[in-house]
């Protein structure tokens, strides 16, 4: 496993905020690995310098010369990917208006840090950004491209399980199918970090997600007599696949094949690239039309802010894990979350909160009082089929003890 410091530029006109942070990242022994910066024009240089070398940019908003939204609008648009943290207190408005025009602009505002900073802030930022930059770093070797083909040769993609369960009923309300290469000689599993990047690349990712589907589909009339009739399940489309306008009849013709229905199934598309080409419109709509749920996944790394989500023809919206991590002490988060769900509630869209590992979360996500879906490893992580069977017959058991007591 390939891990590293994240490079940090710290952008302030304040010496002594400079200072305090200096002394922050030294505590968490990144002194290395932080810059920091006076002058945001010349902070701006040092970027396009070497766009990929800071994984996130921390910068004050009220500055001379150039304030802290044109910096970041300037970031948008020299194609900045990395994450962006705001060094000011602001009210919920603020946030919420600079979280929207972020995403206008190209670019990952993940929080902000209240004066006076402190060290526990820095350090939940951090894990936010080791969150985002999961998804576009990659965190171990990827497998050969002949190691692929073999994989697909010898039927070693697996279909593995994991819930999203109501927050209110405890009801396991769909299923997320993810990819998994088994090994068919040691049963060694192969994580989607290592392949799926490849499978995009070489032009094998319909292979994979045709023979995931044609697995899933065999399994959902097992997976329905011990889950409920009402179960739906999920897979992932890469956003490269819309650009294929015969790919919802292939999907169908593979739905019919084993007898499933278009509206037992959700389609998570990736956040993370803007849906803006014509062809990858007219597929959304088509999939749509043809009656598959349309969830749009990783709300919060890509660029679709939300009045986009008003127009786009989603069925369902996936928060962000980077959003729900600590959000009970992250007020960024809460107000990013909190706008989303009264869109959400008012286009009747479904909402599901990613990556829910801690007690904590799920705490402060209930207090919402509203029909949110909750996956992650507080509850299960991905299972194979028969362990996650198992799983889902305990988990079943339990809520129903639960609920009558």
């Amino acid at each position: 496993m390939h891990t590293k410091l994240p490079n940090i530029l710290v952008v302030d006109d304040s010496k002594a905020i400079l200072i305090v942070m200096k002394a922050i990242f030294n505590e968490l022994e990144m002194s290395q690995t932080t810059t920091t910066c006076l002058n945001p024009v010349k902070a701006l240089e040092k970027v396009k310098a070497d766009i990929n070398y800071f994984d996130a940019i921390f910068t004050d908003l009220n500055m001379p010369e150039m304030d802290g939204m044109e910096l970041i609008r300037n970031l948008g648009e020299i194609g900045y990917c990395g994450a962006i943290v705001i060094i000011s207190e602001m009210d919920p408005k603020i946030i919420s208006l600079a979280a929207d025009l972020a995403k206008q602009h190209n670019v990952h505002l993940i929080g902000n840090l209240s004066k006076p900073v402190q060290l526990n802030q820095v350090n939940t930022l951090l894990t936010k950004i080791a969150q985002l930059n999961s998804h576009t770093l990659v965190k171990e070797r990827p497998i050969t491209k002949e190691k692929l083909i073999n994989a697909l040769k010898n039927n070693e993609i697996t279909p593995y399980y994991q819930p999203k369960i109501n927050i209110n009923t405890n009801q396991i309300q769909s299923v997320e199918v993810l990819a998994r290469i088994v090994s068919s000689k040691d049963e060694r599993v192969i994580l989607p970090s290592r392949f799926i990047s490849l499978a995009e690349q070489c032009d094998l990712i319909n292979d994979i997600t045709f023979t995931l589907f044609e697995k899933a589909c065999g399994d959902i009339k097992q997976l329905k007599e011990q889950l409920g009739t009402n179960l739906k399940l999920s897979f992932n489309l890469s956003p490269c696949q819309l650009d294929d306008l015969n790919s919802p009849n292939k999907l169908l013709q593979l739905l019919q094949k084993h007898d499933v229905l278009p509206s037992d199934v959700v389609l998570e598309i990736t956040e993370q690239h803007a849906l803006s080409s014509y062809t990858q419109l007219e597929t959304l709509n088509r999939l749509r039309i043809f009656g598959f749920g349309i969830s749009l996944d990783d709300f919060g790394t890509g660029f679709t802010n939300i009045n986009q989500l008003k127009q786009l023809p989603f069925t369902e919206v996936k928060i962000d894990r980077s959003f729900i991590s600590h959000i009970e002490t992250d007020k960024f988060s809460q107000v990013v979350v909190s706008s989303l769900i009264n869109m959400t509630t008012q286009e009747q869209l479904e909402l599901v909160a990613e990556g829910v590992e801690r007690p904590e979360e799920l705490a402060y996500l209930k207090h919402y009082q509203t029909n949110l879906a909750i996956q992650g490893f507080l509850f299960s992580c991905p299972k194979a089929k028969a362990e996650f069977i198992s799983w889902a017959q305990h988990w079943i058991k339990t809520a129903a003890k639960t609920k009558n007591s």
